[in-house]
């Protein structure tokens, strides 16, 4: 049996390739013990108490690959914060905390979706923390729907327009959140996505051997990391 994370998908109706792909790849999931969905998994999210034929396409989706065994966990992204209970029962997801450690093996593995390891995005941070703010969320949820659907589009153009201006290395990770995300973890492997930069880093920190795998965004390939029992974290991808 096998472990498999993704990220990143931003599922929505105009990505027909990355929503085809999508679909394939939870069919394939034959040995599949659990699947762990990093956050941004939707575009955009506006409440549980907003379906369409789309959701209701990826719904029954995760429903049939839970049917058949596979657990599968989500965790909220930068777009999908407002993702609830409502949603994950459903789905037959188990919703988790903004940073869990599981074991694989005998290894703890931090897992985050990584927006909140972005320190030096210094505008973004002090915006998502408004984003994070149960309060600020419930009263967005107690809007109407249109006005939810219209907010959204707000953020997303609002979001798109402040990234042109900054650099990759800005928008990246911050070593010393890293580092400091481990050790309050106890544990030397993170996962992670919103970066849009697959990669597996190796670095020493404090005497300690450290590896931090990055997930990549849909897009023309379908990116996922896959562990099977004796063997290692695999960061694999496939065309779309």
């Amino acid at each position: 049996m096998a472990i498999y994370f993704i990220s990143d998908l931003h599922l929505e109706p105009a990505q027909k390739a990355i929503t085809d792909g999508f679909l394939s790849f939870l069919d394939s999931l034959i040995d599949a013990e659990a699947l762990y969905i990093l956050g941004d998994f939707f575009e955009v999210w506006i409440g549980d108490d907003y379906s369409n034929e789309y959701i209701e396409l990826i719904n029954q989706a995760l429903q049939k690959c839970a049917a058949k065994g596979t657990k599968i966990y989500f965790m909220h992204g930068n777009r999908d914060f407002l993702v609830g209970q409502a949603w994950c029962d459903n789905t037959q997801c188990e919703l988790l905390d903004e940073a869990k450690l599981i074991t694989l093996g005998n290894e703890s593995i931090l897992l985050m979706h990584g927006d909140s390891l972005c320190t030096d995005d210094i505008e973004y941070m002090k915006a998502r923390v408004m984003l994070r703010n149960p309060q600020w969320q419930d009263q967005l949820l107690a809007k109407s729907i249109p006005e939810r659907i219209e907010f959204a589009k707000q953020v997303r153009s609002e979001s798109k327009e402040s990234q042109k201006g900054k650099s990759y290395d800005i928008m990246d990770v911050n070593q010393e959140a890293v580092d400091k995300a481990l050790s309050e973890a106890n544990c030397a492997t993170l996962i992670h996505g919103h970066t849009h930069r697959p990669n597996i880093h190796h670095w020493e920190f404090e005497g300690e051997n450290r590896t931090r795998y990055v997930l990549g965004d849909w897009g023309d390939k379908g990116w996922f990391i896959k562990w099977q029992a004796g063997e290692e974290l695999k960061l694999e991808s496939f065309d779309l």
